[in-house]
């Protein structure tokens, strides 16, 4: 059962939409028992970091989660901001992350290469899947393009748990993955048939 975890933010109804599409069931996790029974998770979030951290803390599902991923070895995947609670911390505040990918979150710098880098990176742009292919990114035959919203990126402490890139001023990890644990920068519950293709590549694993 693939299972999202809904503690107040994330776009829950579009993942519950795709996930439709494709004939597979989507159940959704607010306390920690409805994580009973979850093989697959997903974290999404929106906003700034302390925020979301907080009110994942406060959801009081984040002992079962942690046991869900470090015990059962149950695969998760986080999305936006989830992808960015994987790191150790943020620019964006002073709460910890999860520590669970070494690296940090840093903001975009204002200037790339003497002209003014508009924040947030909004839109669609290319992710370039690394060549060894990651499962997360099966069957994308060189066109692999997401939806993104977002001003800071996930500095990996070791480019081995970068599985994809994107350029946005800089050149940054825009998937990650270590284990059963993955991470993404962009939006796939916005991005069409690519989302699709990812979503369904994470349900398969």
């Amino acid at each position: 059962m693939i299972t999202i975890i809904d503690y107040g933010l994330g776009n829950i109804l579009s993942f519950y939409n795709l996930y439709k599409k494709i004939n597979i069931k989507l159940n959704v996790a607010r306390t920690s028992s409805d994580l009973e029974g979850a093989t697959k998770l997903i974290l999404p979030g929106v906003g700034s970091f302390d925020h979301a951290m907080e009110l994942l803390n406060e959801s009081g599902m984040r002992p079962e989660i942690e046991n869900l991923v470090f015990q059962k070895k149950i695969p998760i995947l986080g999305i936006c901001v989830g992808m960015q609670f994987l790191s150790n911390g943020s620019e964006e505040g002073s709460l910890p992350g999860l520590g669970w990918i070494p690296g940090f979150v840093k903001k975009f710098a204002i200037l790339d290469h003497g002209k003014k880098l508009i924040l947030p990176h909004m839109g669609w742009n290319d992710v370039i899947p690394k060549e060894d292919e990651n499962p997360l990114f099966r069957n994308f035959k060189g066109d692999c393009r997401f939806y993104f919203l977002h001003s800071y990126y996930f500095e990996c402490k070791d480019i081995a748990h970068s599985i994809a890139n994107t350029e946005y001023g800089v050149n940054f990890s825009s998937a990650v993955n270590s284990q059963n644990i993955y991470g993404a920068q962009f939006h796939p519950e916005k991005s069409h048939h690519y989302g699709l293709q990812l979503l369904e590549n994470f349900a398969k694993l």
